[in-house]
């Protein structure tokens, strides 16, 4: 009992202290629950590092063997160390000032934030392992955009194959990552503010206009001011080794799952309407190519089929994530045809040398995606975009959309090969060239 006493002299001070302690964390909770500590979840985590990997897979080796196989035995090292160097260049570049001017916007926005980004974000600055960027690590957001960055320049290196210096080609690819592909990756890509994306409402899931119309301007200018190969139209231009470019173009399509569905950020529905797309668009203008070969040839081609599984992931990329099965389809066919009458009817038409069909296939190809996503994106046909605003709205935007990236890229392009040109020239020798870049640029041979 009289241990008791004290015991009950002291409880109503607990009581007092249990009930301040109470109404301290009541007061304290209701702030916690408004704004929670952002976390990243590990299911879209583990989804993006596999994406992320299997779009570096679709520079490193399958777009070096697509180009590859395309050039004729004396160039193909060259290809290969081109295809090398330039994303390695370009991940520096991205992790060095890249990101952060794509993808940062300013605390206060001026009048150029629409346009391009800030450079808060240099070398990765405040970005560390609890950095969450929507429901994925913000480092993981960065790698995975570093490979879009990587393999969108590598693009352009098919037009200007077998007769332009190495020097001369990286140089221009540095140029063009900082002036076309940073400002339109961050018009259209750079969220709330951003004059294409947000201001415009233009609709591009994994890259039609950032990636492929990009590429493909920047390759027909360097096409042009480049200059013909020597021999072109006399001497045997054929690819030298078809099953490479089979095998490239086989690892593009796997890697593309990355590269589009990986775009949605998550593991989720979304994802899934991405990667079903991607495979149904690439096997219609699979078909549509050597279907349209067959019909002008009266054959169907290995190489042609190869060339319409590229043209329809070019397609379908900006409405991978919009469109349903249908539309995919559709614009799948769409881009097999039309993109085999661009590298065949209009390359000899005009006259311009554009070796792997760059502005073919990568330009063309994105067009028609592009505005065929704002027609595919239709609820009413199947689409899957719930704030599609109409036809005529969506059509307009992504009209705006390519024109802008058409100006972007062929200004900038037209400016960075004449420096290139004024500072290290642009070709190499006659000699090298009927020799071979593998020799004469490398000093190795791809075959004894």
């Amino acid at each position: 009992m009289k241990y008791l006493k004290p015991l009950l002299a002291a409880a109503p001070v607990l009581a007092l202290s249990a009930a301040a302690a109470f109404a301290q964390d009541a007061a304290v909770a209701p702030a916690a629950a408004a704004a929670p500590v952002p976390t990243a979840d590990p299911g879209h985590t583990a989804w993006m590092l596999v994406s992320t990997v299997l779009v570096v897979m679709m520079t490193v080796p399958a777009l070096a063997l697509f180009y590859g196989g395309l050039v004729r035995s004396k160039n193909v090292l060259s290809i290969l160390m081109q295809c090398l160097v330039g994303f390695a260049v370009m991940a520096i570049l991205w992790i060095t000032y890249g990101y952060s001017i794509a993808f940062t916007m300013p605390g206060t926005p001026t009048s150029l934030s629409p346009f391009i980004g800030t450079l808060d974000k240099v070398m990765l600055a405040g970005i560390t392992p609890a950095s969450v960027s929507g429901s994925i690590p913000e480092i993981v957001f960065v790698a995975f955009q570093m490979t879009f960055a990587c393999i969108t320049p590598a693009l352009i290196i098919g037009a200007s194959a077998e007769r332009v210096k190495f020097s001369a080609i990286i140089f221009f690819l540095i140029l063009w990552f900082t002036f076309a592909y940073l400002p339109m990756a961050h018009m259209v890509w750079g969220g709330a503010g951003s004059y294409l994306g947000s201001t415009w409402g233009a609709l591009d899931f994994a890259g039609g206009t950032v990636v492929h119309i990009n590429a493909g301007i920047a390759g027909l200018v360097i096409a042009i001011m480049g200059g013909k190969r020597i021999g072109l139209g006399r001497d045997n231009f054929a690819p030298h080794n078809l099953v490479l470019t089979y095998i490239g173009a086989m690892l593009l399509w796997v890697g593309w799952f990355g590269f589009n569905a990986g775009s949605e950020l998550a593991a989720d529905g979304v994802a899934g309407f991405a990667l079903v797309n991607t495979i149904v668009a690439t096997a219609a203008a699979g078909i549509a190519w050597p279907f349209a070969e067959w019909l002008t040839r009266g054959h169907a081609s290995l190489l042609g089929g190869a060339s319409g599984v590229v043209a329809g992931l070019v397609a379908v990329t900006p409405a991978c994530g919009t469109a349903g099965p249908f539309g995919a389809i559709i614009i799948g066919l769409a881009a097999g045809a039309i993109c085999f009458w661009a590298a065949t009817w209009v390359k000899s038409k005009f006259g311009y040398d554009d070796a792997l069909d760059v502005f073919g296939v990568h330009g063309v190809g994105g067009i028609v995606g592009a505005i065929l996503t704002g027609v595919f994106a239709n609820p009413s046909l199947g689409g899957i975009y719930a704030s599609y605003p109409g036809f005529g709205t969506q059509v307009t935007a992504q009209i705006v959309a390519v024109i802008v990236c058409i100006v972007v890229s062929g200004v900038v392009s037209v400016i960075a090969l004449t420096i290139v040109k004024a500072i290290v020239g642009l070709r190499v020798t006659e000699t090298a060239e009927r020799e071979g870049l593998d020799v004469t640029t490398h000093g190795e041979r791809a075959y004894n």
